[in-house]
């Protein structure tokens, strides 16, 4: 068996600073390290030689190529780390960080080649035995010219100094709460917006951020004061320079980072910007999974998720119920490559800047799956990332796949709620819909048709709202240029105007009375409801003329049905919660399927 040569004297090249082209050793021994949490990323202390020396103190932090890792097993070392750390306050020690290897050879057909002798660990051994003479084989040392003017990096970490970008910086991989004194160089992938809190032992507020280098990645939270410090400073995919944080165990249940650590500032961080060599620090790292898989995943889990916004609703305003405070959520279908539809919620300012023109790719890191009347959803949370349009393989697979035959295709939505839990939103025509009986379900039944508007009643259709942003109640007209809002118990100067819309739909097999709000009633009738008032003020019969242009048009209702009670009467109330104009393409291979289904019977 030809056993590949090692890279002899490498590794004492490599402990000094030096730089080694995918240098070859021999494993003689691995050790799983042992994590306080439930991490998925394993970490493995490696026992590495170069047929010359050997060292105690490496670590593995990436997944093997190919191959089995174990005792006498030949790697090749692709990318690597060499960085210091302290040794619980008595000496430096030097790391070395394996980022991406490769076996060769197996180590059950091997044994231990040569006879090396162990490099220290300590910084300072290994530079007082510079003046052995070792030989070394198919290594490049460090030059050093006399004319560079760039500095030698510090073997030490000086944390007292004005700059960290001489220091020797540390891969986010070696940080834990055993050593504190580091250095690190990584890029901001993720800021939260500023959080609040008051509960009996106080307030204040927060806000986190994750960092990324080439070893991984990990989430950085500052407290109160340094909110104020350090929150404008820092700028989405910017690299940093970080030292002197708090290392602590991560709380899983609050982030998706694959770290068991997490940090915190304090008093004594020091944070300044980088401006050179930021290329190597890699960008936003995502583990998309496809969106049909949703439906399978566990509620509260957290996932990465990449689609295209195939539709997405208006932004709705609305106060919560246990605090009364306002809140702005927009809902947005993305879509994928296996023809599966999921519904993500954005909220606040997230929802308000979403732009859904032109159908953006959308990737997701870290939101959380919830489920609601039967159908599984996404949502971000505090710590979530959202990019659109990112420049990354999957996206541009994506746009390709959608412009050219997913912008047509049927789509089965797992958001869609049904009172039998069927995830896809199911077609149905009108009788159908009677002889099912639908609306008998405690949170009422969904089906989707394509039916055309027989009259759309004008004379209720619009009407004088609060003016408050968060609240559509109709005001009572004080003739005094005064309007009072009930529910506010207010008076204001002024109101905006709504719709609320009352239509009878019908297709080939009957018709249906349902009703609208505000912003469908604007998609039925092809102007806001600001316009609306408008053209009224104008001329009182302007209403009647603008619901007239609605008759005979053809749309996509989705609907909500259910039986309510009022005045002990009980009757099926149908909502449609969206307006959607045809897509013929989509609709004609609904069509087709259900040709192909009959056919089958």
């Amino acid at each position: 068996m030809d056993v590949p040569k090692l890279t002899e004297g490498s590794l004492k090249v490599i402990m000094q600073g030096g730089q080694i082209d995918k240098p070859v050793m021999q494993v003689l021994g691995c050790k799983l390290l042992p994590s306080g949490n439930s991490s998925s990323k394993e970490r493995y202390r490696l026992l590495l030689s170069d047929g010359v020396n050997y060292i105690t103190f490496a670590m593995l932090t990436t997944q093997v190529h190919s191959g089995e890792l174990s005792s006498f097993s030949i790697i090749r070392i692709n990318k690597y780390v060499s960085t210091v750390i302290n040794n619980t306050g008595k000496s430096e020690k030097k790391l070395l960080v394996l980022l991406d290897i490769d076996v060769l050879v197996d180590g059950s057909k091997l044994e231990k080649i040569g006879e090396p002798l162990q490099l220290p660990d300590s910084l300072e051994q290994i530079e007082s035995s510079n003046h052995s003479n070792n030989n070394v084989s198919n290594v490049s040392k460090p030059v050093v010219s006399g004319s560079s003017s760039v500095a030698p990096k510090k073997n030490g970490i000086d944390l007292n100094s004005t700059s960290l970008q001489d220091c020797l910086h540390n891969p986010i991989a070696s940080i834990s709460p055993y050593q504190n004194k580091w250095v690190i160089k990584a890029r901001v992938s993720n800021k939260s917006a500023i959080r609040t809190w008051s509960n009996s032992r106080g307030e204040g507020k927060l806000f986190s951020m994750d960092l990324i280098d080439e070893s991984g990645e990990i989430r950085a939270t500052a407290f109160r004061d340094l909110v104020d410090k350090f929150y404008d400073m820092i700028e989405v995919d910017k690299v940093y320079y970080i030292s002197k944080c708090l290392a602590k165990m991560a709380n899983k249940q609050y982030t998706s980072i694959k770290n068991d650590y997490e940090l915190t500032l304090t008093n004594d961080t020091i944070i300044q910007p980088c401006e050179d060599d930021i290329d190597e620090i890699p960008q936003t790292q995502f583990n998309f999974i496809s969106i049909d898989k949703i439906s399978n995943i566990v509620t509260g889990s957290m996932v990465d998720v990449i689609g295209v916004c195939k539709s997405a609703t208006d932004v709705q305003t609305f106060n919560a119920k246990s605090t009364g405070r306002e809140l702005k959520k927009r809902e947005v279908t993305l879509v994928d490559t296996t023809n599966t539809g999921v519904s993500l919620t954005l909220w606040g300012a997230d929802a308000e800047k979403f732009e859904d023109t032109s159908n953006p790719i959308v990737a997701l890191k870290g939101v959380k799956v919830g489920e609601f009347g039967g159908g599984k959803n996404i949502s971000l949370i505090g710590g979530s990332i959202m990019r659109v349009n990112p420049d990354i393989p999957e996206a541009h697979k994506l746009r390709g796949w959608f412009d050219n035959d997913g912008m047509g295709l049927e789509v089965n939505n797992i958001s869609a709620r049904t009172g039998g839990g069927n995830f896809q939103t199911e077609w149905m025509n009108l009788r159908a819909v009677k002889e099912a009986g639908l609306g008998r379900s405690e949170r009422g039944d969904y089906y989707q048709v394509k039916a055309t508007v027989i009259l759309l009643r004008s004379d209720k259709m619009l009407y004088k709202a609060c003016a408050n942003e968060g609240c559509n109640k109709k005001v009572v007209d004080l003739e005094n240029g005064m309007f009072r809002c009930e529910k506010c118990a207010r008076e204001y100067p002024g109101f905006k105007y709504r719709l609320l819309g009352s239509a009878n739909i019908s297709d080939w097999s009957g018709n249906q009375w349902i009703s609208m709000f505000s912003s469908e009633v604007e998609k039925i009738i092809g102007a806001t409801a600001e316009e609306a008032g408008n053209a009224v003020q104008m001329d009182m019969n302007a209403l009647a003329e603008i619901g007239n242009k609605a008759n005979f048009k053809q749309f996509v209702f989705k609907c909500r049905a259910k039986y309510e009670s009022y005045n002990d009467e009980t009757r099926l109330k149908t909502v449609a919660v969206r307006v959607d104009t045809i897509n013929y393409k989509e609709y004609n291979n609904h069509l087709i399927t259900r040709i192909k289904q009959l056919m089958s019977e």
